[in-house]
């Protein structure tokens, strides 16, 4: 087929690479009207065989019409509040646009705004960030949704014990519709991982830190890969060659591209690619101080410089180029070098020694906003704001509650199964202490002596054994990291999440509880019976449950190892000061430590339910002492509670816990933000009207405060 789409010629020392179809470039780039006729469509505009079958199936119709992502934005300025009450600009006054068939690359140093503008274009910024200008998504001013977009972060969140095909067909079961055959499901699986090169280590784990896995840059691909795996429409990443080495970088960003060509939005931060990553860029954004230095067709780039009289030299990288023009850091380099001789052989030469790189982006800045590339971007951005194209509603996941819940169930079990610090290696130290136990209160009979010591035996156990549960802690926060990779995306409900990880847990810790406690309770010798036995085992489950479940209310809003360690065992240490054996029932301070802490504690129930299933029935000292005695003038037990009430109190402390673990979830997301929001808006609104009072005292001033006055923070 004859080459009709030559690309424009750029002025780079490298030649263009063609590395796709010319055919692929040949993407419906018209914006159509929701209410324009679609009758005579053979297929959804700009959408992939299995894209176009996804969307019929989330919404059950046929024709709908161009359903590509118009991405604009004008005049997009965002500020920050510094811990002074300062506003700083981190994004000033952007404008440019992303649309079907090409692939939008944002470039600049660090510290330029890559990673704001782009999480400001997917409406992920901080509550306590303002925001100023429109970003407008098929020329409406809408909130980006589940399902419509999808962005691809810096760290590769996966669970390390899972294959490549595991991870990925785990993430489509909780996506794709349930009614979808299974063929299907394993043909869009195939193809995926097909697509993004993963075939060799299909079956190879992802790795942690007992178990070797694949390389840096197959996890990069794999993050990509369960993100495109649905398809959406719109696609952020955030600097997806990252760590990786030159030739996965290439393919990486040519799977993007395909993407683009395949009639997705692509809109990725890059650091510095290589001349043949630049290569393959459609749009090319680039920043310095949060303002635009170029935005247009990347192959460009080269001859905006040089007319701005900033050649690329040649065989240099062109991007290597732009950023050397822009980055600050080089000054000092150049400070450095000045006397050596190759400085001095150049100066005459290179316009960059001529010139501080403040001056160079300033000339750039002028440049740039006389030039026809940002007379065209303003044109463009009015043309795609002009049409109301059609509505992305949120599509998310498309399979059902249970089906997320089963999901999540299986995948967090054979997790905990082979990962051997999850609940094996606990085990093998809970069998280690029960043993230590057992030994040191060996038949401990029912002596005079034995009264104390089937008391401590108690308290030991229920207190300092159950205390050892918080060495999950660390896996706890590794699932909430994946979980948030996740649900950030629409995969999955929060009430499924919690669900799934409860039920996958309760296996472990039953086995856990029900070996520790054989252990104990017949090496010990307490008192006799199955049913005793019985009550003694689910006092052990539910305890360690309450534990499980405590833990991971602090892991969902203490995301630090050794902070979440030492918050769960603060709180723990306090539960067993008041469990009623370190101080007795009624000796305990009443406001506060007995009301209500002590009834908040689970040891305190556990303890006295154990109490009353070891020593009532028994006698001691030669049947002089009954062990009713001991419950209640020894030990100050309430006797008219039983010790099933004690039992059902901790069960229902598990699912209490549980509970709060949902509610500080929605909190984080919903509450804490709004919260933050609310807190830089009185900070902005105190320092407005301390300008206001000045203002009125002496003459009006510029100030940054007045700038941030038509600004909105955003909720």
């Amino acid at each position: 087929m004859g080459n009709n789409n030559k690309q424009p010629s750029s002025g780079c020392p490298y030649p263009p690479i063609n590395t796709f179809h010319e055919a692929a470039a040949a993407v419906p780039h018209t914006i159509l009207s929701v209410e324009g006729s679609t009758k005579n469509a053979s297929h959804l505009g700009g959408l992939s065989p299995l894209s176009e079958s996804l969307w019929k199936i989330s919404t059950d119709t046929k024709n709908l019409g161009d359903v590509s992502a118009w991405l604009a934005w004008n005049n997009l300025t965002v500020k920050v509040l510094n811990h002074k009450g300062e506003t700083l600009t981190v994004l000033d006054s952007l404008t440019g646009y992303a649309g079907p068939g090409d692939f939008t690359a944002i470039m600049g140093p660090s510290g330029s705004g890559k990673s704001t503008l782009l999480d400001a274009l997917a409406g992920r910024l901080a509550s306590t960030t303002m925001q100023s200008g429109t970003v407008k998504l098929n020329g409406r001013k809408r909130k980006l949704c589940y399902g419509a977009a999808a962005y691809v972060t810096q760290e590769d969140n996966l669970i390390g014990t899972l294959t490549v095909r595991e991870t990925i067909t785990y993430s489509a079961k909780l996506r794709l519709p349930d009614r979808m055959p299974k063929y299907e499901k394993l043909n869009i699986i195939d193809g995926v991982i097909s697509e993004m090169g993963l075939q060799d280590c299909a079956d190879t784990p992802i790795g942690n830190w007992h178990m070797r896995g694949v390389s840096g840059g197959e996890k990069r691909r794999v993050s990509i890969a369960i993100e495109i795996l649905m398809r959406p429409r719109l696609l952020f990443l955030d600097e997806p060659t990252s760590g990786l080495d030159s030739a996965s970088a290439f393919f990486v960003t040519q799977t993007l591209r395909n993407l683009a060509l395949d009639g997705r939005t692509v809109i990725a931060s890059i650091h510095q690619p290589s001349s043949e990553v630049f290569e393959l860029f459609g749009k090319l954004f680039l920043l310095s101080g949060g303002k635009t230095i170029y935005f247009g067709q990347a192959s460009e780039a080269c001859n905006f410089f040089a007319s701005a009289g900033f050649p690329c030299p040649t065989m240099r990288n062109p991007s290597d180029h732009f950023l050397r023009c822009i980055n600050s850091d080089f000054d000092r380099v150049h400070a450095t070098l000045k006397s050596s001789f190759r400085i001095r052989e150049h100066e005459a030469v290179d316009p960059l020694d001529r010139f501080s790189t403040g001056q160079v982006i300033n000339i750039l800045l002028d440049a740039y906003q006389t030039s026809e590339y940002a007379l065209q971007a303003a044109a463009k951005v009015h043309e795609i704001t002009q049409v109301k194209g059609t509505i992305l509603e949120s599509s998310g996941s498309q399979a059902s509650f249970f089906m997320q819940a089963y999901t999540l169930t299986k995948r967090s079990y054979i997790n905990m199964f082979r990962d051997v610090g999850y609940y094996w290696l606990r085990l093998v130290i809970y069998i280690l202490v029960s043993l230590c136990v057992g030994t040191i209160y060996y038949k401990v009979g029912t002596g005079y002596n034995a009264i104390l010591a089937r008391g401590s035996c108690g308290a030991f156990i229920f207190g300092f054994v159950t205390f050892m549960s918080i060495g999950g802690f660390p896996s706890f926060v590794e699932d909430m990291k994946v979980f948030q990779r996740e649900r950030l995306n629409g995969h999955y409900g929060v009430v499924a999440f919690v669900i799934g990880n409860s039920l996958s847990s309760s296996p472990f810790l039953l086995l856990i509880s029900v070996i520790s406690s054989a252990i104990c309770y017949f090496m010990v010798g307490l008192h006799p019976g199955f049913v005793h036995f019985f009550y003694f085992a689910m006092g052990m489950y539910a305890s360690v449950m309450v534990v499980e479940g405590m833990m991971m209310a602090i892991a969902s809003v203490v995301p630090n190892f050794l902070m979440g360690i030492i918050t769960g065992a603060g709180i723990q240490g306090m539960f067993m000061l008041v469990a009623g054996y370190f101080r007795l029932p009624q000796d305990i301070p009443k406001p506060v430590w007995k009301y209500p802490v002590s009834y908040l504690s689970f040891d305190f129930w556990a303890l006295q339910g154990q109490y009353q299933n070891d020593l009532l029935g028994l006698t001691f000292d030669n049947g002089t002492i009954t062990g009713e005695y001991l419950v209640k003038e020894v030990f100050q037990i309430d006797m008219n509670r039983s010790k099933w009430v004690n039992l059902f109190v901790i069960f229902a402390m598990v699912v209490i816990y549980r509970i709060v673990f949902l509610l500080m979830i929605k909190m984080k997301e919903n509450v804490m933000p709004w919260a933050r929001g609310r807190l830089a808006r009185r900070t902005l609104n105190r320092r407005m009207s301390t300008l206001h009072s000045t203002s009125k005292q002496g003459p009006a001033t510029t100030s940054p405060v007045r700038e941030s006055l038509p600004i909105m923070i955003r909720r």
